[in-house]
């Protein structure tokens, strides 16, 4: 620069300090390959070596009120005779100018503007620029559109972020810069309607960081492209931000691709980066096909996991939005891509968050159908809005998939808690759920059957407060059926990867056994499940606590004599299955041999028999109350009524069982009497619940009328 300057003093004839001067920066932006480096000739005389393409000079003294012959020459140039472009300027005394080089010089080899303007190689100049800001706290630039292909355009500013303890809120800063028609809650425009070569006003900006979106100058909704400005550390100060280069280089000799920078007055160039738009996307591996136990994931031809394993998962990563991403699926330890079972051609929402889930069987003519004749093939399960984090520190935020090829339409119930999922079937997945950070007991059943547990799981989640993840049931409900391939299990993937198992619990039922069989052969009794000595010498008019049993299978209950020695001694059998989750009180009553005994008045059957009840309480609803229910267990006596304070049931036979009675925890009495029109009290008993309150209880009725 101090070349140029002498040279100019030189050729002029002139004292700097006594000349008419005028102040200049200078700004290569002529995106042209052919002028990737100029020569710039001032009167003749070499003044700007190689001015390198975005490089831009500082702000020097030029002479005023004299023509100045401005000469382009290709770099490295042997002399002012091989000048391409001539322009003639004459600068104003005191005056400030930038001058920028645009276009191209042979139009006709690069796309034209699409509003009609001329892309020739030129000079863009501008006065009244300033060589700082007049605000402290300020960036002042003006703004150039200097992108030949590029159409009319508006810039929106957006501030990335306010600093802790930084509120600005009515201050001169926030008035000054939010300037009435241009300024929106998603930000500010700061270019509104430029055309090549337009050069705004100067505006004025917080020396913040900021997000500037190009968008076509008739839709700020479609965004052309994002870049950081990042203006912390110019406060104070001036620029001149350009649009450079071209939208489409490969339709322009291949030149430098669209971006802004910003030419500060010291000479630099700052390039604003480009901010290449996103997606968060978490994978889910959940094909549980044993062909497809490890994957090899391709992404536009890139192996981009290696090996993915079923029911593994990666943490949520960025991914590019906005473009069609060809996803490819392959077998594991695959030689490339063309190895792929499997293309998806996905494009994701910038800003938007996603899971997707691979699921499904490569041959689905090789597995059982979906009970419910959904699509069974090997395919990708997405949705979008995911979150990475739960909304509250104290609770989970979650969504099921039914990933289960050979699983029906189901249901999922948080066992004393609430159906957390409904009537899903393969595929579906569910809208976000919240629950306490607890822990859980998950029942799945057939969506129209809530009393058939199919299988029940242990879902923790005490520890997992203010987190996220994402559900999914996985594998097969029959195996067998299905090459053998894993088995139906309950995961979640957590945001960090990380892919935890619910631990199935074995199906259980709660079960309270009554021995109320009269029978003096049967007064204490072995009873056995499934060939094991289960109860031993167990007497007349005792019970059992409530205790878990198998469910969801057949158990052979079989009663012998007390004392037996093996089951082979058995009297009885009886085959019983009990649903998992359910609550019973199984009495045993009757007698063995009927011919023996008082037949019974009803003509009910006596026979030595299990008598059940399946919506046992083990406790009362109400603390204060007491929960039970009748059983007349009397062979040789009538149908009665039963009367007491809060009871009234009518009609009770051998062998029935009421419904449940709540009962307030007082002394109260139980009144037996023979139906009208042969009214006849049975008897009365005292029945004192006092103490008894939040318990339930199994009120029966035992031995015989005529012993």
């Amino acid at each position: 620069m101090k070349k140029l300057i002498a040279l100019l003093i030189f050729t002029f004839g002139i004292s700097v300090s006594l000349a008419q001067t005028a102040r200049i920066q200078i700004i290569h932006n002529a995106a042209d390959p052919a002028a990737q480096e100029v020569d710039v000739y001032v009167n003749g005389a070499l003044a700007l070596d190689n001015f390198a393409f975005r490089a831009a000079t500082p702000f020097i003294d030029l002479p005023a009120g004299v023509t100045l012959n401005v000469g382009i020459a290709p770099g490295n140039s042997g002399s002012v005779n091989d000048t391409l472009k001539n322009f003639q300027v004459v600068l104003a005394e005191n005056k400030t100018y930038v001058a920028v080089a645009n276009g191209v010089l042979d139009p006709n080899s690069f796309s034209p503007n699409p509003d009609g303007r001329d892309i020739s190689f030129t000079l863009f100049a501008k006065d009244n620029i300033r060589e700082e800001g007049n605000r402290p706290w300020g960036v002042d630039f003006v703004v150039l559109h200097g992108a030949t292909d590029a159409p009319i355009v508006d810039i929106i500013a957006k501030r990335v972020y306010q600093p802790v303890g930084l509120d600005l809120t009515g201050t001169e800063e926030v008035n000054e810069v939010s300037d009435g028609e241009d300024s929106f809650w998603w930000g500010r425009r700061i270019v509104n309607n430029a055309a090549y070569g337009d050069i705004t006003n100067y505006k004025r900006l917080l020396a913040r960081q900021y997000i500037l979106k190009v968008t076509p100058g008739d839709d700020n909704n479609t965004v052309v492209a994002k870049f950081d400005a990042n203006l912390t550390g110019l406060g104070g100060g001036a620029a001149v931000v350009f649009a450079s280069g071209f939208l489409n280089p490969s339709a322009n000799q291949n030149g430098a691709a669209f971006g802004i920078f910003a030419a500060l007055p010291d000479g630099n160039v700052v390039e604003f980066p480009m901010v290449v738009p996103t997606a968060r996307l978490q994978v889910i591996h959940n094909a549980a096909d044993p062909i497809a136990n490890e994957v090899d994931v391709y992404i536009n031809g890139t192996l981009t996991l290696d090996n993915f394993a079923f029911r593994t998962a990666t943490p949520f990563i960025d991914i590019p939005a906005g473009v069609t991403l060809n996803i490819g699926v392959a077998p594991g330890n695959s030689g490339s891509v063309n190895d792929t079972l499997k293309n998806f051609p996905v494009q994701f929402e910038e800003g938007e968050t996603y899971v997707a889930v691979a699921n499904g069987v490569v041959d689905p003519s090789g597995f059982a159908p979906n009970p419910d004749g959904r699509d069974i093939a090997f395919t990708i399960f997405a949705k979008d809005g995911i979150r990475e984090s739960g909304y509250g520190y104290n609770k989970v935020d979650f969504i099921v998939l039914h990933g289960s090829t050979d699983a029906p339409t189901v249901d999922v119930i948080a066992r004393n808690v609430a159906t957390i999922v409904d009537n899903a079937a393969y595929g579906d997945i569910t809208n976000y759920i919240r629950v306490w950070a607890n822990n859980y007991i998950l029942d799945i059943t057939p969506g129209n059957n809530n009393n058939t547990i199919v299988a029940s799981f242990e879902a923790d989640l005490s520890g997992l407060g203010g987190g996220a993840a994402v559900v999914f049931a996985s594998g097969f409900l029959d195996p067998t059926g299905n090459q053998n391939g894993a088995p139906f299990g309950l995961f979640a993937a957590l945001p960090d990867g990380n892919v935890v198992e619910f631990p199935a619990i074995e199906p259980f039922a709660r079960l309270q056994v009554i021995h109320n069989a009269a029978d003096p052969l049967a007064n204490e009794v072995d009873v056995y499940l499934n060939g094991t000595l289960a109860l031993d010498n167990f007497a007349f008019r005792t019970a059992t606590p409530y205790i878990d049993v198998p469910a969801g299978v057949d158990i052979n209950i079989g009663v012998a004599p007390g004392n037996s020695t093996t089951v082979n001694d058995t009297i009885k059998n009886f085959v019983v299955q009990f649903a998992s989750g359910g609550t019973y009180v199984a009495l045993a009553n009757g007698v063995v041999d009927p011919s023996g005994f008082a037949p019974n008045p009803d003509g009910r059957d006596i026979s030595f028999t299990l008598l059940a009840k399946d919506d046992a309480r083990e406790q009362s609803n109400n603390s204060n109350k007491v929960d039970l229910f009748a059983v007349h267990g009397s062979t040789d006596a009538p149908t009665v009524n039963i009367f007491g304070l809060g009871i009234y049931l009518k009609n009770v036979a051998y062998g029935d069982i009421s419904n449940y009675l709540s009962l307030n925890a007082w002394k109260n009495w139980i009144v037996i009497t023979t139906p009208w029109p042969n009214f006849s009290v049975v008897g009365v008993w005292s029945a004192d619940l006092r103490g008894l309150g939040g318990n339930s209880a199994v009120v029966f009725a035992s031995g015989f009328l005529n012993p």
